[in-house]
């Protein structure tokens, strides 16, 4: 089975060789089989965890042992719902996704919770609440969601498929047999065994017998965050329930072969296209990865040193823009409560100051440290690192600006506490929105000039009518539009002529958008620069576009948060909730302007009431007064 694996990865890598992927192999070319052999640590003498009361008291402060019993307990008498035909459903009858995953994913977090609070207390009276959840579990027919299945809603029992949560929910019943298998034994030894069979028959065998079957694995485009995440629960599955040692080395050396199509698919300077929301499931997974290879070995697999590594790391704290906020392009949320547990661990491996600082900042802004949710294995490091980190100076400072020339994005700062984002790029990005040209600007942390970021994922995110929302259409974005039209989907669809200059006195993006449009707009060429001039601490927007022949319609969006004065000609008000106040400039004899307000109504739409901190995303339009085939215009915000 290993050696068909290998010989079909071979196949994807020689597929991959004519796609936009450097073949590093930075794992498969510096350890083979024999030499992952040699460096894992047999299974029964692996402890990466505490096991017991007195080790997790020698480990983790005790308040924080006391709230995860605490959690346990609330836990304990938990019913585990079966998943039904009709909660499995659900997707296909009418594009919900929340029913099945409130179901599936609850129980997951129980699940942990009990296992955990079992493990630290070792009194054996979580075991029958274990025992329940993992019973029921296994009873399921499928440990994925069924949106990740195509349009059956219900599995193929005889076919398993991995997904995401295939990989999560295998880490989480490994997690299980490694800390209270025992316990599981003295019930019923069966229970263990059954978690074995069925990460076996659902996860291990799947992953080895069709690794072709999976685009997260054998696209010849660069794949996303599902290949390192999955990867990451992939090891630590084998590392911790494989008994046979042959098999074990063998599913670790090909995690590894897998986790390289991901890094394969980076561009040079290691950025994230999906945007920092998702790289604490791409490049984050890859340090779990990674960072499970080294303990695993006794620091023998090893590829901290790369300088791959250490630009994916980077681009987090690159688009940091402060506390909660981060450069959204994409279906990347605005806000999130960083990591700074991982990111200091992270730091750590990589020797990096910023990233060190970076986490321990973290860690003091938003210091709730979760056991649930996703990348459960990671969540359990965490706690160990607490210890770790107490009473560490913190010297974080934002990184001044970035170029991340391998996804086009640049940030920039001023004294006045402007932050500027912009990007090039094309429309076939991972969880694309067409949005060529785009940029963002935050002043003092809030955000003035904003991306929209994404909705709720339902049927209609991943489907042909993506395009049909609002937020993922570039008339929703900081963007031209003309002849009524926008930027078309699709990897053809691009900047041409990228040039980011970052000096003292400014920070600017250069680009030519005309590629991204529908050829039916007519634009020949569509030459902008986004600017932020440190001298004047202002932004600058400016175009110098030619068309093919004299528009019907030529207008100008300008998306924001910010309460909105139109009242002035030639400057839009706006007001944030904190009370700053800035003017976009434009001249009134070339615009006018309008406002509206995008429907929040509907499944995909309903996360942006609150999305914002529950200010109203809104959409200024200004509509030129002059069409001519050929023209310049500016905008200033100051």
């Amino acid at each position: 089975m290993y050696t068909k694996f290998l010989l079909l990865l071979s196949l994807l890598i020689t597929q991959n060789a004519v796609a936009q992927v450097t073949q590093r192999n930075l794992l498969g070319k510096k350890y083979n089989l024999a030499a992952v052999q040699q460096a894992l640590t047999p299974l029964n003498q692996w402890t990466p965890y505490p096991k017991t009361a007195a080790a997790w008291q020698a480990a983790v402060p005790a308040e924080v042992l006391e709230k995860m019993i605490k959690n346990g307990e609330k836990a304990i008498d938990y019913v585990y719902e079966p998943i039904t035909a009709s909660i499995a459903l659900d997707f296909v009858r009418s594009g919900d996704r929340l029913r099945h995953e409130h179901v599936s994913f609850v129980k997951r977090d129980q699940l942990i919770q009990l296992i955990l609070a079992e493990s630290i207390e070792d009194k054996g009276r979580f075991t029958e609440s274990i025992m329940n959840g993992i019973w029921s579990i296994c009873e399921e027919s499928y440990w994925g969601v069924p949106a990740h299945i195509g349009h059956t809603g219900l599995p193929d029992v005889e076919n398993p498929s991995v997904d995401l949560f295939t990989g999560e929910t295998a880490g989480v019943l490994a997690l299980a047999d490694y800390f209270i298998g025992e316990k599981l034994d003295r019930i019923n030894p069966l229970i263990r065994k059954r978690i074995y069979f069925e990460t076996n028959q659902r996860f291990f065998n799947p992953l080895l017998q069709h690794p072709e079957r999976y685009s997260w694995m054998s696209k010849t485009e660069a794949v996303n965050n599902w290949n390192p995440w999955i990867m990451s629960n992939w090891i630590l599955s084998a590392l911790l329930i494989e008994k046979n040692e042959t098999r074990r080395a063998e599913m670790i050396h090909a995690s590894m072969f897998g986790l390289d199509l991901y890094l394969n698919g980076l561009g040079e300077d290691g950025g994230c296209d999906e945007g920092p929301m998702y790289w604490f499931a791409a490049g984050g997974s890859v340090f779990d990865c990674l960072e499970l290879l080294q303990k695993s070995s006794n620091n023998a697999i090893s590829i901290f040193s790369e300088p791959l590594i250490q630009k994916m790391a980077s681009y987090v704290y690159k688009t940091h823009i402060a506390g909660a906020y981060f450069v959204n392009f994409a279906d990347a949320d605005p806000q999130l409560a960083p990591d700074g547990l991982m990111l200091y661990r992270f730091g750590e491996a990589l020797n990096d100051e910023q990233m060190i600082q970076f986490g321990l900042w973290a860690r003091q802004t938003y210091p709730e440290v979760k056991v649930t949710g996703f990348q459960r294995m990671r969540r359990v490091e965490n706690v160990l690192t607490i210890k770790k980190m107490a009473n560490q100076p913190v010297h974080y400072t934002p990184i001044a600006d970035a170029w991340v020339n391998d996804i086009q994005v640049m940030t920039a700062r001023a004294k006045n506490g402007f932050f500027l984002a912009a990007h090039g790029g094309h429309n076939n990005e991972s969880h694309n929105h067409n949005d060529v040209g785009d940029f963002i600007l935050y002043a003092n942390g809030e955000p003035v000039i904003i991306d929209a970021g994404r909705g709720n994922y339902t049927a209609r995110t991943f489907s042909s009518k993506r395009y049909e929302l609002w937020f993922t259409q570039s008339q929703y974005h900081n963007l031209p539009i003309v002849n009524g039209l926008g930027q078309l989907a699709g990897r053809k669809y691009e900047a041409v002529q990228v040039k980011s200059t970052i000096t003292e006195q400014a920070a600017t993006l250069n680009l030519d958008i005309a590629p991204a449009y529908d050829q039916a707009a007519g634009i020949q060429t569509w030459n902008r620069s986004v600017s932020l001039n440190r001298v004047k601490n202002q932004l600058e927007i400016n175009d110098a576009y030619v068309l093919a022949a004299k528009p019907s319609s030529l207008q100008q969006v300008f998306m924001t948060t910010c309460v909105i004065d139109l009242t002035p000609l030639g400057a839009i008000n706006l007001t944030t909730p904190k009370g700053q106040h800035f003017a976009l400039q434009y001249d009134p004899k070339l615009w006018t302007a309008s406002v509206e307000i995008p429907s929040t109504e509907g499944m995909e739409y309903s996360s942006f009431k609150t999305k914002w901190d529950n200010q109203p995303v809104q959409r200024i339009v200004l509509t030129s007064k002059v069409l001519n085939p050929k023209g310049k215009h500016g905008f200033v915000l100051k």
